[in-house]
């Protein structure tokens, strides 16, 4: 009689032990895949930051906490906005329903551009990773980094790689950066690079108008909000859980790295790298022995590829789900050209694969495949879109009475705007600023003259969800 009625009590229990080892599996690729972006630009955006401070250690670790203080109260306003877009939507949906369908072109514009220069960012820190390496690569930088940019877009050719790979990538550059890391608290330090015991200001605005620089890690914080789309095995209440601890452990990963880093560049004493390396390869070169070293430039390229990869379907998968198509009614909807909903057998939309490929391809030749030049220009455009979400957040917010929430909200909104006027101030960053802006208002007219059809908001939650 026990066996009886043990025998179902232990298959429910076995049923319970697979449905939370595949939802764990499911959060682990999930969640790696979707950071490979933030967490590919620790390879760019610490250097980026020293560069700015004028070689000044000292200040470094300032700048990075303050970098990551902001993509923390980001992450807490997006939070709410995958809670209320559990099927994805991003920005986009929250700026449509908040303001009206067309201000949706701001931050699916600036999305564009930030793809645009996710790619050529990426593949151009692949290249510096290669000759860091291999020195005697450097006068063939542009070429490698085309060469990279191009096999990333043939593979992308071939459909999704996947979220297991995309999430393999990221876990082993983590993991070999730990080891670094790790090594590098038992090494003498031995002073290299350009190091100087005075910012180009006094300190505080020296921080202020550096950190703006690193900010290239807030790329891709954006990503699960409109990426638990692809999630059509869970319901929105899943949907939600697997977005809030994306986020989260975005956070900590990115912190953990970008702070051990810090500290251990101004341990190493190691400021800012020659023509041919870069900074980190520099510190896991004095740090690690010569295997690790050589895994861990290995390991950077491809994690760097992975999210130059990210951004050539997303990127595409936008313009796919603004093309003119017809819908499971008949009824034609979309602006854009019909090429750009077209697929191979692969589901990958060939033409606007094509249509990113030659945008980056002619930016990183005009950056000379230099990713500190590129970096300069970059986050720009992802922080209009952030302003744009936390804008509509608030709104939603003091329409539901729920203070607490707004001024959330409005302190993340505030936190965003100096953020983007401190990089604007620049110079240089106006022109991302300008280009997101320009594809705003070429798609916003477009959408006017095409009738203002419907669904614009939906595009970024289309874009990301299963074929």
């Amino acid at each position: 009689m026990p066996d009886a009625v043990g025998s179902p009590a232990r298959a429910r229990t076995n049923r319970i032990r697979r449905v939370f080892a595949s939802r764990g599996l499911l959060l682990v690729a999930f969640a790696f895949s979707v950071m490979a972006d933030p967490v590919s630009s620790v390879a760019y955006a610490v250097e980026a930051a020293l560069r700015a401070l004028g070689g000044d250690l000292s200040l470094l670790l300032a700048t990075m906490g303050l970098v990551l203080a902001i993509i923390a109260l980001v992450i807490v306003n997006y939070r709410q906005l995958i809670s209320r877009y559990p099927k994805g939507g991003g920005a986009s949906a929250a700026v449509g329903e908040a303001f009206g369908d067309g201000w949706s072109f701001i931050p699916i514009g600036a999305l564009v551009v930030d793809f645009v220069l996710t790619i050529a960012v990426s593949v151009s820190a692949g290249a510096s990773a290669a000759i860091a390496y291999f020195p005697a690569l450097a006068p063939w930088r542009v070429e490698i980094a085309i060469g990279l940019l191009l096999v990333v877009a043939g593979t992308t050719m071939f459909g999704h790689l996947g979220r297991v790979i995309f999430a393999a990538m990221t876990l082993t550059f983590i993991v070999l950066t730990v080891f670094v890391l790790l090594y590098g608290l038992g090494v003498t330090p031995q002073e290299s690079g350009t190091i100087s015991d005075t910012a180009p200001h006094v300190p505080i605005l020296a921080v202020l108008l550096a950190f703006p620089v690193a900010m290239a890690l807030a790329t891709g914080v954006e990503a699960p909000s409109t990426a638990i789309a692809e999630l059509g095995e869970l319901d929105d209440a899943g949907r939600r859980r697997f977005g809030r601890l994306t986020l989260w452990l975005t956070l900590g990963v990115v912190g953990t790295i970008t702070i051990g880093l810090a500290l251990e560049l101004v341990h190493l004493q190691i400021g800012v790298p020659g023509a041919d390396t870069t900074q980190i390869a520099e510190l896991a070169r004095v740090a690690a022995p010569a295997p690790l070293f050589a895994a861990f430039q290995l390991a950077t390229a491809l994690l760097l590829l992975a999210a130059a990869s990210s951004s050539f379907q997303a990127g595409p998968g936008m313009l796919k789900a603004l093309a003119r198509h017809a819908r499971s009614d008949g009824q034609l909807v979309g602006i854009l050209p019909k090429a750009l909903a077209r697929t191979n057998g692969r589901h990958t939309p060939v033409w606007g694969v094509a249509l990113f490929t030659a945008l980056a391809v002619t930016i990183t030749i005009i950056a000379g495949a230099n990713d500190q030049n590129l970096v300069l220009y970059y986050a720009v455009a992802v922080f209009l879109s952030f302003l744009g979400g936390l804008l509509a957040m608030a709104k939603f917010s003091f329409h539901s009475r729920r203070s607490a929430s707004l001024v959330l909200n409005l302190v993340g909104a505030v936190v965003v705007l100096f953020t983007l006027i401190m990089n604007l101030s620049r110079g240089l960053p106006l022109i991302s600023l300008g280009a997101a802006l320009a594809v705003s208002a070429i798609l916003h007219q477009i959408w006017v003259h095409s009738g203002r059809p419907e669904g614009v908001r939906s595009v970024q939650a289309a874009s990301t969800a299963k074929s």
